[in-house]
């Protein structure tokens, strides 16, 4: 069953004009203002506008007369339709490889096979909204079984993120306005005029007097919404990408036939990237069904490769992931991120010794989901918990190093943990301590490591010190532990104690 996620985007034209004017104040009411012959409405309303009570559809001197310093701007459908478009593309190389338009203000994408390389639906979700709000745009994402519900859900509420469980489609809907079907709003006012406030209300109706009045559209809509009828994304295929297809005159279904031309796909999107010098980074695997339905899969690797069998494992590796219900009528691979690709000849074992690659054991578990590879590399500063940052598993180094002057723990908590002390102040070594509910007794000490904050950065931190400890206790295990302060001056820190690492 697939999994479908509708983003709503409800100031899309009044962000989009705010990212082309930074010079714009925050607290500027801003409005887009359509028009027809003579009449002229707003088309769109940003936050601060919506607070002073501003709505879409108000005509355009009724809003001028509320709001004083009011700033409106015509509308611009083309350059909505085409930011519209960007994120959506966008949205293609990052989430799901079946992502489509759902205009004029939001994206539709079927992230059924691909959440779990997102940490799953939760995640997900959240940090989709997230990244909406860095690049400046407002968002709201709901994540359902069908197109419709997630597309009604996101629309209807004001709650940034709704997931509805596998199955509860139903109950989810229910009670939502006609509004979110979809209808044109000339068959909305004649089914408010004939009593119908909800959703739920139109599905216990019986369906006959509705397609005799209103037509087939109705039944249609409720279909959709309900999973009853499939509704399947086009995705997205922007003209650059390199794509390869393979069309049935006959459904294929079995696992050994679909494994055999995913080999022959990925030999030919293998060539067509050497004709253009590339290596691909992400590739999509687009499976067309006959019942009118699409799955995918999607793989990644840590670098760019063109190599035919390592590509055709990754999606081996994963076709029984494919249902091909009644039989699969096409298959397309996509080169979703590409990049250029410089083949290096490797160096002869009697000149050099041989460096073991380890980035298929990252695209294996990177494919898997549920977990972010990565590794960790030095930044230059004294602060211990500034000191690391996460990086590419197949970055360049970037040159820096830690600090060798002093041992440092083999592991660094993430954050320092709040332990009982017994030591005399300022400079001498602690006695004893109790940390998670057990008292250690040190044996041995080295120290004090005085480090200072970065007052260059933060105003705070002019004063402010830790003097660090390696502490062993009686039973051979060692700590890294500090005084925050210098154990004389109150104004250098609180002269608590914390546990910050543990050795090996």
């Amino acid at each position: 069953m697939a999994r479908v996620v509708s983003v709503f985007l409800p100031t899309l034209p009044t962000d989009r004009i705010r990212r082309a004017d930074p010079s714009l104040s925050p607290d500027t009411p801003l409005v887009v203002i359509a028009r027809s012959g003579s009449k002229r409405w707003v088309a769109a309303a940003d936050r601060v506008s919506g607070k002073l009570g501003l709505r879409v559809g108000m005509p355009a001197a009724k809003a001028q007369a509320l709001v004083q310093g009011l700033m409106m701007i015509d509308a611009d459908p083309a350059a909505d339709l085409a930011t519209l478009e960007r994120l959506t593309l966008w949205a293609l190389s990052q989430y799901s490889p079946v992502v489509a338009i759902d205009p004029p203000d939001g994206i539709v994408m079927d992230t059924e096979g691909a959440d779990h390389l997102q940490g799953g639906e939760d995640l997900m979700l959240s940090g989709l909204v997230n990244r909406f709000r860095g690049r400046g745009l407002a968002a709201r994402a709901a994540i359902a079984d069908t197109w419709g519900s997630a597309h009604a859900l996101a629309r209807s509420t004001d709650r940034e993120t709704i997931i509805i469980p596998r199955g509860e489609t139903a109950k989810a809907v229910n009670r939502l306005p006609l509004s979110s079907l979809r209808l044109p709003a000339e068959i909305v006012g004649s089914l408010r005029t004939l009593g119908f406030a909800t959703v739920g209300d139109l599905a216990a109706t019986p369906r006959a007097p509705l397609t005799l009045r209103f037509g087939p559209e109705v039944g249609r809509r409720l279909d959709q919404m309900f999973g009853r009828l499939a509704e399947p994304i086009d995705p997205i295929r922007p003209d650059h990408l390199v794509e390869v297809h393979k069309s049935f005159a006959e459904p294929i279904g079995a696992p050994e036939t679909i494994a055999k031309y995913v080999s022959r796909l990925v030999r030919q999107l293998c060539l067509e990237l050497e004709k253009r010098g590339l290596g691909v980074r992400r590739a999509d695997l687009i499976v067309h069904r006959v019942d009118n339905t699409i799955q995918s899969l999607r793989a990644g690797t840590a670098k760019p490769v063109r190599d035919i069998a390592w590509l055709t494992k990754l999606f081996r590796d994963r076709i029984e992931k494919i249902e091909p219900g009644f039989g699969i009528e096409k298959l397309s691979l996509t080169a979703i991120i590409a990049e250029p690709l410089v083949e290096v000849q490797s160096a002869s074992s009697l000149i050099e010794e041989k460096v073991t690659d380890v980035t298929p054991l990252i695209d294996v578990l990177g494919n898997r989901g549920g977990q972010r590879i990565f590794r960790v590399a030095p930044v230059a500063s004294d602060v211990p918990e500034r000191s690391v940052q996460r990086i590419a598993p197949t970055a360049d180094e970037i040159g820096a190093t830690w600090p060798l002057h002093w041992p440092r723990p083999s592991r660094l908590l993430a954050h320092p943990e709040a332990i009982e002390m017994i030591a005399l102040l300022p400079d001498h070594p602690p006695v004893s301590f109790t940390w998670r509910g057990k008292r250690r007794r040190v044996k041995r000490a080295d120290g004090p490591e005085r480090i200072f904050g970065e007052w260059w950065q933060r105003s705070s931190e002019w004063v402010a010190v830790r003097d660090y400890f390696v502490v062993e206790d009686d039973a051979g295990e060692r700590f890294w532990i500090f005084r925050s302060g210098d154990g004389v001056d109150a104004d250098t820190g609180s002269h608590k104690w914390f546990l910050h690492g543990v050795f090996a």
